[in-house]
């Protein structure tokens, strides 16, 4: 892992869902993915340099976390048919795909694990924070913002879902934060500053809002100045005292967490059969 430069979306976390896939790309060295999938969702994030696999329950002891990557020694564009030349020719095998040519598959020194199970399709992200990552949460790299609330609620340990997708009627959002309690959930937005400045995306905001609220989530929206310069002051209290109320927050234990948000960084209720931190903050 000698790679050290910076960029976004330099690495890209895809699910790996189907064993034949993976076989694949172990041992013919190539991963596929639909142009349209990759221009629709990672636009400004293409090409990546690295590819890695997120991989789902059917691999089993190693399901629900990144164990495996390569490097992207080329990209090609190709039809269905040139993948898979043995298949019965029918109509999407005309479906155009981006074939990445793969290095020889590397296994991580510890696999980056996801608290929860939950739906992955693409997370691209920066080659230091995927070798940073202790956890799925810590690869998402959608802004500044983000990266310090989440920075906050890891050392809060407040846990917490990142980019966690959830459909109201007939849309589909990205929550910023998703945080589970004993009696409801919370979804915490970090707006920035241009964001706010957007009049166009008030009645959007309160959609939004809305259709979440019908779903039973409690909505909290933060600022950047709150975030940046409140984080500790206000925005996890605001939290703690959301989820306090909510029951505390879901964890592995027996019993919800609750904080005291008067205290934030004095001790807390530890869950039943918990021993302490999980995790060094150092």
């Amino acid at each position: 892992m000698e790679y050290q430069t910076e960029s976004r979306g330099e690495v890209l976390v895809a699910i790996m869902n189907n064993l034949l896939d993976f076989a694949i790309a172990r041992d013919k060295h190539w991963y596929r993915i639909p142009v349209r999938s990759a221009n629709n969702l990672l636009k400004d994030r293409w090409p990546p340099r690295w590819m890695a696999f997120y991989q789902t329950k059917v691999f089993g002891e190693e399901a629900h976390a990144v164990s495996y990557y390569a490097r992207v020694l080329e990209i090609r564009q190709v039809s269905r048919w040139q993948l898979f030349p043995e298949e019965p020719y029918e109509e999407k095998s005309e479906k155009r795909y981006y074939q990445l040519i793969l290095s020889p598959l590397e296994r991580l020194p510890g696999p980056i694990l996801s608290p929860r199970w939950r739906r992955i399709v693409f997370i691209p992200t920066t080659w230091l924070k995927f070798t940073r990552a202790a956890e799925i949460n810590d690869l998402y790299d959608e802004s500044p913002l983000e990266d310090r609330l989440w920075a906050e609620l890891k050392r809060y340990e407040i846990a917490a879902e990142r980019q966690f997708f959830v459909k109201a009627k007939n849309r589909q959002y990205a929550l910023d934060f998703a945080v589970f309690c004993d009696k409801g959930k919370i979804d915490v937005e970090t707006d920035g500053d241009t964001w706010h400045a957007d009049p166009a995306r008030i009645p959007l905001d309160n959609q939004r809002d809305n259709d979440l609220t019908g779903l039973g989530w409690s909505v909290l929206r933060f600022n950047g100045q709150q975030v940046r310069e409140s984080g500790v002051e206000y925005c996890i209290p605001a939290i703690m005292k959301t989820s306090n109320r909510l029951g505390g927050i879901v964890t592995e234990s027996i019993m919800p967490r609750t904080f005291d948000p008067d205290d934030p960084g004095g001790p807390r209720q530890l869950a039943l059969f918990e021993s302490g931190p999980e995790y060094d903050l150092d």
